[in-house]
């Protein structure tokens, strides 16, 4: 018997195949964007646009635009393979027109969706996607893209800016713009010039990805794979980390995977029914934030996210994402009461699906990826967020030290006379400093909702509240652990951060304003100047107190060591505004010590030999006047 030929349809690259449904079955379709959503195409030599979009509980799904007058009839289409999977080819249709999914739901329900796979949405309050081609950007940023393979977050520099683009700097508002953004091939040239000229080594930008609401400054994310229409194109977005790699900044996205809002175009309820999300409420739901989980468990809602954030780190070469709200993800009863969750099948709170999540995420990102960097902010104390998911560990890069944080905060904002009483609150995060690997954080959520701005938060007159600040940053970037700090606490604004408003520049107009943005600037330098600061943040070999006990004067001493093991620093700081003329300094060596920074900056390189006197428990010390507020950075 003669065996039956079967008549393969050539696929074009564009079209989903079996093997396409296959993967996305399997949550490893890591390009799917490159097949699901709009993509410019020809057939039978007519040119239009192809349209995917996955549905699986849908009666019946049209592609409704400005290329068919919104007709609901006119561009019907077929359930390609069994998971779900809509798509149709539509002629005539061009780049730049907008369109929606109509979609008659399981019950008949009538509803619009925007594309989750669009990478262009029309700008709010409107709802429609946008036919976009993005990969016609021509990249420049090939030197840095070759060099960032050799990046290792454990061993190199990283002082993070924390950027909200639609509010750092504004233009006069015009009827055109009447929120006065920048677009972000503006804000390429400014922000650059900005993070260049005070040491930054990276930026990290909010709310990139498409967001209805101003005010949820992108936390609750529309449309996952469109940078936000608000400053621009898709292209001017590339334009946008282009520019940044040129200068030699990395740039780091916000990453909202926890949640998604309830939004009619948006992902909710899909098809009529749960799609994206848990269809129990107690699974699906965060009652605290009024938004949607996600169903981790899911393999299409997987591959949805995974590729996503491959979307973000290959298609438009950022470094990194700081990925939102871990801990809401890991655990099934995070801000829930009784009743309101549902345990695992072990009868625990872990969710046993997104920890698979993670470490799936963070195992193909990666790998795929050399030298990008994967952020959890995890707030609890969730064991080996940045251990290797081979060793059960989440697989992060790095995580952001809330714990340090928050004790650091609490300290600084004591009245100086009772900061003795809470000594222990700065020395605490050394006993677990080396448990993750760590970024030191003062980001936006510290300075809103009627927390005060950095400066704000410092007790005492205007002028304490400058010293005081200063002695802080001060031990913040001697301290273990990469940096973050958000845009405007390096001048010392005085207000809290809006979203509605520029940062208050005009304060760079006072010389106190100018003169702290000039120390932040001084320590940025020193900290990637000296390989002590960040060479051995993960090695506890890197660190010693000289005296963590001095609570009485609310004094801290400690050296950081270089990996080379030259270049060593001394650092020492005094929390209270009383002068200690008589303060000398323990040393572990009997060397020549030499000042790089005291509180006013810059200083002029003076040099302290160490002598054989007993301080701190060491053979050997040298006195160095200490001013109020006063601290020294010494180099051996």
């Amino acid at each position: 018997m003669g065996r039956q030929k079967t008549v393969q349809k050539k696929l074009q690259p564009y079209e989903i195949g079996e093997l396409d449904q296959y993967l996305f079955g399997q949550g490893t379709h890591y390009e799917i964007f490159r097949k699901m959503g709009a993509h410019k195409a020809v057939q039978k030599k007519q040119e239009g646009v192809y349209f995917a979009v996955w549905a699986p509980n849908a009666q019946a799904v049209s592609v409704i635009g400005e290329f068919n007058d919104w007709n609901e009839q006119a561009a019907p289409m077929k359930k390609a393979g069994p998971i779900g999977v809509f798509e149709t080819f539509v002629p005539g249709a061009k780049i730049g027109q907008l369109y929606k999914f109509f979609i008659v739901g399981m019950n008949g329900e009538h509803i619009y969706k925007a594309d989750p796979y669009a990478n262009e949405a029309e700008l709010r309050p409107g709802t429609a996607s946008r036919i976009t081609d993005i990969g016609d950007y021509k990249w420049k940023d090939t030197t840095w893209m070759k060099n960032r393979q050799k990046f290792d977050e454990t061993k190199d520099a990283m002082a993070i800016y924390e950027v909200h683009p639609g509010s750092w700097m504004k233009h006069p508002a015009t009827e055109e713009n009447e929120k006065g953004f920048f677009n972000y091939r503006e804000l390429a040239v400014k922000l650059a010039q900005y993070v260049k000229d005070m040491g930054y080594t990276h930026v990290e930008l909010m709310g990139i990805a498409e967001h209805p609401f101003d005010g949820s400054w992108g936390y609750q994310v529309t449309g996952y794979y469109a940078p936000t229409s608000r400053y621009g194109t898709p292209q001017d977005f590339k334009y946008l980390v282009d520019y940044l790699h040129r200068q030699k900044i990395g740039v780091i996205l916000d990453w909202v995977p926890a949640h998604f809002p309830k939004d009619a175009h948006g992902l909710a309820n899909f098809d009529g029914t749960a799609v994206y999300e848990h269809a129990d409420p107690r699974q699906g739901e965060h009652p605290d934030w009024g938004t949607k989980i996600y169903n981790y468990g899911r393999p299409e809602v997987k591959n949805f996210l995974i590729a996503n954030a491959l979307f973000w780190i290959e298609e438009c070469h950022v470094d990194g994402l700081r990925v939102d709200a871990v801990a809401s993800m890991l655990y099934l009863d995070y801000g829930k009461n009784d009743g309101q969750w549902v345990a695992n099948k072990y009868g625990g709170n872990q969710n046993l699906e997104a920890i698979e999540f993670f470490k799936h995420l963070n195992t193909v990102v990666l790998g795929r990826n050399h030298g990008t960097v994967m952020i959890a902010e995890e707030s609890t104390a969730w064991p080996k967020v940045t251990g290797k998911a081979e060793d059960d560990g989440l697989g992060f890069s790095l995580k952001w030290n809330m714990g340090w944080m928050n004790d650091f905060l609490e300290y600084m904002k004591l009245d100086p006379y009772f900061r003795k009483f809470n000594h222990n609150k700065m020395t605490f995060s050394m006993t677990y400093a080396y448990s993750e690997k760590y970024v030191l954080v003062i980001s936006h959520d510290e300075v809103v909702h009627l927390k005060k701005s950095m400066l704000e938060k410092m007790p005492g007159e205007l002028d304490d509240k400058f010293k005081n600040l200063k002695a802080a940053y001060t031990f913040m970037f001697c301290h273990p652990g990469k940096k973050l700090l958000f845009m405007g606490q390096e001048f010392g604004q005085l207000r809290e951060w809006s979203e509605e408003r520029e940062l208050d520049w005009f304060l760079l107009g006072e010389e106190k304003h100018r003169d702290l943005k000039d120390f932040v600037q001084t320590l940025l330098k020193m900290y990637r100047k000296y390989p002590a600061l960040y060479g051995t943040d993960t090695d506890p070999s890197g660190f010693e107190w000289i005296n963590a006990d001095d609570g009485d004067r609310s004094i801290y001493s400690f050296v950081r060591k270089s990996p080379t093991k030259r270049n060593n620093l001394l650092v020492v700081c005094n929390f209270t505004p009383v002068e200690r003329p008589d303060y000398r300094v323990g040393v572990p060596k009997k060397k020549q010590y030499t000042l790089v920074l005291d509180e006013n900056g810059q200083t002029a390189k003076k040099v302290f030999k160490a002598e054989k006197q007993d301080c701190d428990n060491r053979p050997f010390s040298f006195a160095y006047p200490l001013p109020a507020y006063g601290v020294a950075v010494f180099q051996y």
